[in-house]
């Protein structure tokens, strides 16, 4: 945050100040969470039903040396810059941040999957460029990109916001609360599809990032898919195309996996030929490390340092394809954060890859927001469990059962299914199963199917097996 007085912050807001030295500067951050108070800075107080800020609002002065509070409703003795909609407030003041600061480059990042990943690459890519702020996890919505925006300050040279959808016209308000310079769209699938109607309607959606830019901007887009190759046509500023197709400005060439699904390849940029190798596993990070090395080319990053910045890049958000080797022998790989068919896809040959020679085990839950693609996009991953050879499957819960009904079902497959009621069930069944070399995927959407990967990780030693139960061997 940068310095504002309080008749500054009423300005750029289009609130009201109460009871506060108009000429009083907020100073520190801005926090919603009264616990993270700081002196200096400015308490943001949302209505709720069963929690309601306001009820913070004195603490956050009194105690957390807030100079103000930003609220919808007067405080007795409270220093408040009253608005009607504190979460709009939010966001006009993060606009006025990001006005003051014209040396800032604001990066934009959307897709169906792999924008988070995407978006810490990009992250810590700039970053050995100069000072630069993203937000930890997703953190996409109204809420959590203009919380992220309002740490930038006048040292800030890099922002690099994710941009969620529920619906069309979002995307577009965050680039009004943030308006990017760099647009990059990883790709268009059905994550989602229950609230969007139509995979032409998420493209149009993920869109509006390109559409927003300035004609100097740059839209960097996935040349391997084809909604997102044409929304070249939907912005005025310069596209990159980046993926493995021929024509691609920033392309992959001769692709490998080693052991643990962790991709080589060549880089091909308009800058020079080198060669990459990741630290991350999944071939799906060819795709979003060369989304990421394009925007790093672009804001002045040497190719030679560009290769050796991507071979270092680790794991910034949890839950995400972090891959640990537990004392037993045992690999788990726990993609558990979230899940749509498209990751869920990336995520299993992620598993097939590393599990050669192996026996691998998907542990996979629902997958929500689908609307009435449900059932084909649980059964589809299914049967990719099948067309892989998938040794073991446990599906957790009644709502993921076409996952279980698809498997089992394919005549090309010659693995097992489990159903099982519950995260506690799939970990008793893996406890009597797992045996030294097994490689175990866990994933599914925020159902607390990472309760399973949680108790993996703190399982190092399996107990002896149990004769008739888990997983059938």
């Amino acid at each position: 945050m940068i310095p504002m007085t309080l008749t500054e912050l009423a300005a750029a807001v289009h609130g009201r100040l109460v009871a506060g030295d108009p000429e009083r500067t907020v100073t520190g951050p801005v926090e919603f969470d009264s616990r993270k108070v700081r002196p200096g800075g400015l308490f943001v107080a949302f209505p709720g039903e069963r929690v309601d800020g306001h009820d913070f609002a004195q603490a956050a002065v009194s105690d957390g040396g807030a100079v103000a509070v930003l609220g919808t409703r007067a405080m007795d003795g409270v220093p408040m810059v009253l608005v009607d909609d504190a979460r709009a407030a939010l966001g006009r003041l993060a606009r006025a941040v990001v006005d003051r600061l014209p040396t800032l480059t604001v990066i934009g990042v959307t897709g169906s999957s792999g924008k988070t990943t995407t978006k810490d690459m990009i992250a810590a890519l700039t970053a050995r460029l100069g000072p630069t702020v993203a937000p930890p996890g997703s953190f996409n919505n109204e809420l959590g990109h203009p919380y992220t925006a309002l740490q930038a300050d006048a040292g800030t040279r890099f922002l690099v916001l994710e941009k969620g959808a529920r619906g069309p016209g979002h995307v577009r308000y965050l680039c009004q609360v943030a308006p990017p310079r760099i647009a990059v769209v990883i790709n268009v699938g059905v994550a989602h599809i229950g609230e969007f109607g139509s995979v032409d309607a998420i493209a149009a959606a993920k869109g509006e990032l390109v559409e927003e830019l300035p004609a100097d901007g740059i839209a960097v887009l996935n040349a391997d898919d084809p909604r997102v190759r044409a929304m070249a046509g939907r912005t005025a500023a310069r596209t990159v195309l980046v993926g493995e197709a021929a024509d691609a400005e920033v392309r992959a060439e001769d692709v490998t996996l080693d052991e643990r699904g962790r991709p080589s390849y060549t880089l091909v940029t308009p800058a020079g030929r080198v060669a990459v190798r990741l630290g991350l596993t999944g071939r799906h990070q060819v795709g979003n490390s060369l989304a990421a090395a394009a925007v790093a080319l672009e804001v002045g990053m040497p190719v030679e340092e560009l290769a050796v910045a991507l071979g270092e890049l680790r794991l910034a958000s949890t839950r995400r394809m972090d891959v640990f080797d537990r004392t037993d022998g045992v690999t788990v790989v726990d993609d558990s954060y979230n899940a749509n068919p498209a990751s869920m896809a990336a995520a299993l040959r992620a598993l097939a890859r590393m599990g050669r020679g192996r026996r691998t085990i998907a542990v996979l839950g629902y997958m929500a927001e689908l609307g009435e693609f449900e059932r084909d996009g649980h059964e589809e991953v299914g049967r990719l469990v099948a067309d892989l050879s998938v040794d073991r499957l446990l599906v957790v819960g009644e709502q993921a059962a076409p996952i279980h009904q698809a498997a089992t079902a394919a005549a090309n497959w010659g693995g097992v299914s489990v159903l099982v009621s519950d995260q506690e069930a799939a970990v008793d069944a893996l406890r009597r199963e797992l045996r030294p070399g097994d490689v175990v995927l866990v994933k599914g959407s925020r159902y607390r199917t990472w309760e399973v990967a949680d108790a993996l990780r703190a399982e190092a030693v399996r107990p002896e097996a149990t004769p008739g139960g888990g997983v059938p061997a």
